[in-house]
């Protein structure tokens, strides 16, 4: 496993305020990842991104230089903004990174500890990788294993028992400031997130929304649900209607609520207004801040929230990691397994050619000689040989694998 690795920035680490500069927008993301696989000389990988992570999976029998890695990610960082990558990453190595991927899939590595939609996230990450090519075999049985893993502690743990999110999170705090009834809302982003941000709201009585998105067809869809009004992304910046609140989540590299828009937006009002930032990087320009007076809920300031959540849950965590110390010993079995299988990937090709050598050159002339149901008994006999001197040592391999797992 020493060939597979992973990349990681997460609340932990660096801060969520940081972990924006990492996300790859979706228009240039293939090619990005493509060329960073490229110049490093990987093998496989894999791009995750979450509202507190960007983790990159990698399989490659080098050693990855980060320089380079990020420099192909980045191209237009300069050089002290690559070596802040290089420098800032967690990397983890072999079953240390099976491991966290593990737990990353769990939610127990999450900002909120029992949020069930981090295996969701894994499984779109890796199809989406898969899509562009970059993936491969070996991250296919990895992102496999884990999804299998998480649901094991889903299953047998309380950890995602009461579940909460970081959406619910944001609802709790939007709750406490007794936002009226009749609030006007701005929805700019019609993504999972801010859909479910949106049901969350039409569910609890609010109803004028107006939703904006750059695919003007999402956001009539969205709309539609909310009894809403939809318009498309770039009509933000004319929207003069007025609002009491912001429900904002794009995957824009910049701001997309810059001071000028936002300045348009508000008008001549002055009221406080609350903004609902959960995107990473953050939506709202920070300037913002200090020229309104906004009540902010985004990412970076659920945190303490989400501690609390983690207290409540860490008699469930024993559990957890008990399950997830058994799925490696067994992934160490079916990795092992899977090795042998793609050594062994020509077998059944060299087996079949070795029988048609001997039938058609070899005994080619005793087999003429032979009635058709000898014939047709000396096929099975060899159909079956055929079959065993593939399954047969194969089922051996395993068993010296297993019994080698117990013994280490």
């Amino acid at each position: 496993m020493q060939e597979f690795s992973i990349i990681a920035f997460t609340h932990k680490s660096v801060g969520v305020d940081q972990i924006g500069r990492l996300h790859l927008d979706e228009s240039e993301r293939t090619s990005l990842l493509v060329s960073a696989r490229e110049v490093t000389g990987a093998d496989e990988l894999m791009y995750l991104s979450t509202c507190n992570r960007v983790e990159f999976l990698v399989c490659s029998e080098n050693q990855i230089d980060l320089h380079a890695f990020f420099k192909a990610l980045r191209p237009g960082w300069t050089a002290d903004e690559v070596s802040w990558a290089a420098s800032s990453a967690q990397v983890f190595e072999g079953e240390e990174a099976l491991s966290h991927l593990f737990a990353v899939a769990a939610s127990l590595d999450s900002l909120v500890v029992g949020e069930r939609e981090i295996i969701t996230q894994v499984r779109n990450a890796f199809e989406q990788s898969q899509a562009a090519g970059i993936t491969g075999d070996t991250l296919r049985i990895i992102v496999r294993k884990t999804i299998e893993t998480a649901k094991a502690v889903y299953t047998h743990t309380g950890i995602a028992r009461n579940p909460v999110s970081v959406v619910s999170l944001a609802w709790r705090r939007l709750r406490e400031l007794n936002v009226p009834m009749d609030a006007r809302f701005l929805i700019i982003g019609a993504g999972v997130t801010n859909s479910a941000m949106a049901k969350y709201l039409k569910k609890h009585g609010f109803s004028k929304f107006k939703v904006f998105n750059r695919s003007i067809t999402n956001a009539e869809k969205l709309a539609a649900e909310l009894k809403g009004d939809a318009f498309a992304l770039d009509a933000l910046a004319d929207y003069r209607g007025g609002f009491d609140v912001i429900v904002t989540c794009t995957a824009a590299e910049g701001s997309v609520i810059t001071p000028a828009i936002y300045r348009a937006l508000v008008g001549d009002d002055r009221a406080r207004k609350v903004v609902i930032d959960l995107a990473v990087p953050n939506d709202l320009d920070s300037a913002i801040l200090e020229e309104y007076d906004i009540n902010l809920i985004a990412v970076n300031n659920l945190q303490e929230v989400a501690r609390q959540n983690l207290r409540e849950r860490e008699n469930e965590l024993e559990a957890c990691r008990r399950i997830i110390s058994e799925s490696l010993e067994s992934f160490r079995v079916d990795y092992r397994t899977r090795q042998v299988e793609r050594a062994m990937s020509d077998v059944p090709k060299k087996v079949k050619e070795i029988r048609e050598t001997a039938v058609n050159d070899i005994f080619a002339r005793e087999i003429e000689q032979l009635d058709d149901q000898s014939k047709e008994l000396l096929d099975r006999v060899m159909a079956y040989m055929e079959k065993k001197y593939i399954s047969v040592p194969m089922k051996m391999a395993r068993e010296i694998l297993i019994e080698d797992a117990k013994k280490n």
